[in-house]
């Protein structure tokens, strides 16, 4: 039943921004520690490849394993909205607890908090887009989490360079990497700030019974009132659809998508995406080129990292995502073995041909890892 009096239309700019804005957060939180990592070790005492060291890497992806996999049933408990303002105060304390941390256990407690907040964001953030986006623009609005994931480590990036001793600022390298980490606090609360004012997503509501309120969040977002009635009666036959159990998920019917499913996400996350996102600088080091270089190189390839991003995003639901994905895996896979002979190159003695071989397979593996992010989060099965 259609309300007597109108909802005021609510700028979209201003829920999609701040309905992604937990990407950036997820991108700068995994994205700064490459850049500190160079200095921890340093203060810390952790020996540079032991253990310890690459656990402090590793915390925020164990935290984030529980973090995605809680959040998917506490959301249909408790509403998209509210599990976005509690990511937002665990974005805010863990950001804090990692720039204060006394010692190695806090440091690494810290990260686990704020890995949960990743991982719930990675898993909440989408599906909030894609519940409040219209039809025919799903797919872009839902990959701008992706952009704000690129956005973020651009960030983090500028701020690895800035706060390093020989950087703009020049911090010390006993409080620059605590600013590092700390500075996430800021959009965390702006996350918050701006979560106050987000509406619900509409099949939560639906879910509820709570239709009326629904239909006035669409109206919030689209003026078009036979539009909005289409999609409400569409979320509604959704809706009552039952949920499937464990029988169904691993059913013959269903058994083609979640290997397809499956295996996506396994091979994105193996095929070495993450090694050379969390330790590029040392990549850098490692073939030859100084700690001040290496930093500032990494803001020149989070410049590119946000274009190619962008120009994916906006062409996301115009374009074949398969042959997307299956070129810039091809990509990506050569331009991974021509690091490795790079690195071989470099321990044969040729130092100058495969350092430059190893920057220009790193930069382009990042362009297509850029490239290739919407297709992950907005592919269609």
């Amino acid at each position: 039943m259609a309300s007597n009096a109108s909802p005021k239309k609510m700028s979209t700019n201003f829920i999609y921004f701040f309905g992604a804005l937990g990407g950036l957060l997820f991108g700068y939180d995994t994205g700064v520690i490459s850049g500190a990592m160079l200095f921890i070790g340093k203060e810390l005492g952790i020996k540079a490849g032991s253990f310890e060291d690459g656990f402090i890497t590793a915390s925020v992806l164990l935290g984030a394993i529980v973090g995605a996999a809680i959040i998917g049933p506490l959301s249909d408990k408790l509403g998209r909205k509210k599990l976005l303002l509690t990511s937002a105060i665990i974005f805010f304390v863990g950001a804090l607890g990692s720039g204060f941390a006394p010692d190695y256990a806090v440091l690494v407690s810290s990260r686990v908090l704020l890995g949960m907040a990743v991982g719930g964001a990675s898993a909440l953030i989408p599906t909030y887009l894609a519940e409040l986006a219209p039809a025919d623009k799903r797919g872009g609005i839902g990959t701008l989490f992706q952009l704000m994931i690129m956005t973020g480590i651009f960030l983090a990036y500028v701020s690895n360079e800035w706060l390093s001793p020989k950087g703009m600022i020049g911090l010390s390298q006993t409080v620059g990497w605590r600013w590092m980490l700390g500075l996430a606090a800021v959009p965390a609360a702006l996350l918050f700030l701006g979560g106050l004012f987000l509406p619900e997503s509409p099949r939560f509501l639906v879910r509820k019974g709570r239709d009326a309120d629904a239909r006035n969040v669409l109206l919030q977002i689209s003026p078009n009132e036979s539009a909005v009635n289409e999609e409400l009666e569409d979320i509604k036959l959704q809706a009552s659809i039952p949920s499937g159990g464990f029988k169904e998920l691993f059913g013959t019917m269903a058994r083609p998508v979640l290997i397809m499913a499956l295996g996506l996400a396994i091979f994105q996350q193996v095929m070495g995406c993450n090694t050379v996102l969390y330790y590029a600088p040392k990549i850098f080091i490692s073939a030859g080129f100084s700690e001040h270089f290496a930093l500032q190189s990494h803001i020149v390839i989070g410049i590119f990292n946000v274009i190619v991003t962008a120009i994916a995003v906006k062409i996301m639901d115009k374009i074949d995502r398969k042959k997307m994905l299956t070129y810039g895996a091809i990509g990506m896979g050569v331009s991974l073995l021509a690091m490795s002979t790079a690195m071989l190159v470099l321990k044969a003695g040729n130092g100058n041909l495969g350092s430059w071989i190893c920057v220009i397979a790193l930069t382009l593996h990042r362009l297509l890892l850029s490239n290739l992010g919407p297709c992950y989060v907005g592919y269609d099965w």
